[in-house]
């Protein structure tokens, strides 16, 4: 089995000759057999075992055998504590999850300060096929039907080439005994229906049935770098970020930095051999749900304006693309300016304001640059404020001599829901809008022959 388990942390390049581990041990077979592994092909060897205290005497039993075996075996150990219940009440999620953020928040902190290379988790051959059968009864996607992946981040699982038997078998030969978990034996969850009723069920059928699950679930993982190769390749002429400067990485999973608007252009989803599944790809990372990329679908050819919120995000039809915009929590506070200068607004935008006197017999000339424009400073009172326009917003666009709503003027302009939302205006101590930001001026407020001091103002961006 040593053998075995060395060329799969080779072939899967889960660590690094030498490397040092933290290894997760519960004092039940896995954990353990991992534990002495791990020690016998040379890595550096840290234990590290969390208390629940969820099951009363067993779980002070666990802890005093993992103290005792590493004693014995003369490897490091680190104990914590855990009031789990209580955890789990405060944030309001279930036990089973609680335990699991608890005990991955302190391996990472371990981690770290002890400058380890990786985390080690003993998940094992069964363990991967019961997590297909779970993601297939609750309905998945291609990658669900995979099973446990050998590596996530500094998470590492070297026994997934191995059977639960061949994992007992071992501990025989090396004389060592382990505790067993009271809870698996008992078919109140999950995992534990299909590992005590269901699979005996098919094993019956089949009575390779494990092996049989685990080289579909191989198979699988050939047609999902095809599937991903393809998507990519989609990804990149569909997926454009919204403000220049801004990139977007398409690895896997896809999630964009945050705070990234991006467009989805619908011609290229619509083009790509399964739109649905593409459009899956890119939204669930992203938090919405199956249903509402289902209806995303759907309405992907209807008229425009529909909207769809994730916890963390809002999407929209815009037109031939889905717009993508990260929620906003804190919206930016207008910027009074007192004075000429220059003046920071965002993480994104400033501002600078510098006046010049003119000689009206010169002729006129106009900055080519949107962000950068001429006003007559005689007409404009200070001080000037720079804002996120608002409801009922007016102003004379420049050639007009009625006012207008800057929300049909920017409709009129075509510009999509984001720019709409982050559209600065700036406006004079009376309240008039001077200019919306680079856009269009005020029409009362540009240069003439006559003027004699004129007011230049910059959005940097």
């Amino acid at each position: 089995m040593l053998n075995k388990i060395k060329r799969y942390i080779a072939s899967e390049q889960l660590l690094k000759p030498k490397a040092h581990c933290l290894v997760a041990l519960s004092g039940g077979a896995d954990s353990v057999a991992l534990l002495l592994t791990m020690r016998q092909l040379g890595y550096e060897t840290d234990a590290v075992h969390c208390n629940f205290h969820l099951r009363g005497d067993e779980s002070n039993r666990d802890e005093e055998y993992c103290q005792s075996l590493c004693k014995q075996l003369n490897i490091p150990l680190h104990i914590a504590h855990f009031d789990t219940l209580t955890y789990a009440e405060a944030h309001k999620v279930s036990i089973e999850m609680a335990a699991r953020e608890l005990r991955y928040r302190y391996f990472f902190q371990l981690k770290e300060a002890l400058g380890a290379d990786a985390i080690c988790v003993g998940h094992h051959q069964e363990d991967s096929v019961e997590t297909i059968l779970i993601n297939l009864v609750r309905g998945t996607g291609l990658s669900g039907m995979l099973g446990i992946r050998p590596k996530k981040g500094d998470i590492v699982r070297p026994l997934l080439c191995v059977s639960r038997k061949e994992i007992e078998e071992y501990l025989h030969q090396q004389a060592i005994s382990y505790v067993t978990d009271s809870t698996n034996l008992v078919d109140d969850v999950v995992r534990n229906k299909l590992r005590l009723n269901i699979l005996p069920q098919l094993a019956a059928i089949n009575p390779s049935v494990n092996d049989a699950i685990l080289t579909t679930a191989r198979h699988l993982m050939d047609v999902d770098k095809i599937v991903e190769a393809s998507l990519l390749q989609a990804l990149q002429s569909a997926v454009k970020p919204l403000r220049k400067g801004q990139e977007i990485s398409f690895k896997r999973p896809f999630k964009p930095e945050e705070n990234v608007p991006f467009t989805l252009d619908l011609q290229v989803v619509r083009q790509f051999s399964a739109p649905s599944y593409l459009l899956f790809y890119v939204l669930k990372p992203l938090g919405f749900t199956t249903s509402q990329i289902t209806e995303v679908a759907e309405l992907a050819d209807e008229k425009t304006g529909q909207l769809w919120e994730s916890a963390a995000y809002e999407l929209t039809h815009d037109r031939h693309s889905l717009l993508v915009l990260p929620l906003e929590h804190d919206v930016p506070r207008p910027l009074v300016i007192p004075e000429t200068g220059r003046y920071i607004y965002d993480e994104h935008t400033s501002i600078r304001l510098t006046t010049s006197f003119r000689n009206p017999q010169t002729p006129l000339s106009f900055s080519k640059d949107a962000n950068i424009i001429d006003l007559d400073a005689a007409s404009i009172r200070f001080p000037l404020t720079l804002r996120r326009t608002e409801v009922g917003d007016r102003f004379t666009p420049l050639g007009m001599q009625g006012t207008q709503l800057v929300s049909d003027f920017l409709t009129n302009r075509k510009c999509n829901r984001f720019e709409k939302r982050t559209q600065l205006v700036l406006q004079d101590a009376t309240g008039t809008i001077l200019w919306v930001v680079g856009q269009r001026i005020n029409h009362h407020f540009r240069l003439t022959e006559s003027t004699t001091e004129c007011l230049r103002v910059e959005a940097l961006v």
